[in-house]
């Protein structure tokens, strides 16, 4: 029997590693573009989930446009928040009934470090993602009656071109100081763990937050 899965935000980085950790396994995977599901659009989600039926959804996708509380622009808020919170909510809607009918699903939802943590210029970013912690401990209860495994994953700094986009080579070297393993993560060390939850092998993990940070979070 092949799975199948839809991870969102696939096109590159982690979620592209996600989505080819999945393929490994076997499913069949889809990765939307933007063209076929705006995520910042709620009504556009609302309808691209009433078809949906898949057994494993990898919420994923997120934006961050940094700026300090008093200078956001409640658009740029709102805009982040559709997309890392409210577009995982519809989705998860849409397929916890055909998950519960066959009596198996799993669910990951990508947090963050800064989910756990802030920093100055990511109260958006971090509000969302802490709130996804919430929908992912509350959809955990609820599922597993039915075998639906709900988890969330906190990745800390992860080696991305987008990464790299945003930080000088002496920036990185400083966030690596940060790290007791000293050094990013790659991808694929976030997709091996996603795929691990969202997989046969896992059986009995629901409703946790689980960091791969290199020991960011424990300091």
């Amino acid at each position: 029997m092949t799975r199948t899965a839809l991870v969102t935000g696939a096109r590159r980085g982690i979620g592209a590693a996600i989505a080819d950790a999945l393929r490994d396994l076997g499913m069949a995977v889809a990765t939307p573009a933007r063209d076929e599901l705006e995520l910042a659009d709620s009504r556009a989600v609302e309808e691209f989930a009433r078809s949906l039926d898949v057994d494993v959804l990898v919420n994923n996708a997120a934006e961050n446009v940094p700026a300090r509380i008093e200078d956001m622009p409640v658009d740029d808020w709102e805009r982040i928040v559709r997309i890392a919170l409210t577009a995982p909510f519809i989705l998860t809607k849409g397929v916890m009934p055909g998950m519960r009918t066959r009596g198996w699903g799993r669910i990951v939802n990508i947090g963050s470090a800064f989910s756990v943590v802030s920093r100055e210029g990511r109260a958006a970013y971090s509000s969302a993602k802490s709130g996804l912690l919430g929908l992912t401990r509350t959809a955990a209860i609820e599922g597993a009656p039915d075998g639906v495994l709900v988890n969330a994953v906190a990745p800390g700094y992860v080696r991305t071109a987008l990464t790299e986009q945003n930080n000088p080579p002496e920036r990185i070297a400083q966030i690596c100081d940060t790290i007791p393993m000293g050094r990013l993560a790659e991808p694929e060390e976030i997709a091996g763990l996603v795929a691990f939850l969202a997989g046969e092998s896992n059986t009995y993990i629901t409703g946790q937050l689980i960091s791969i940070d290199g020991g960011f979070l424990c300091q």
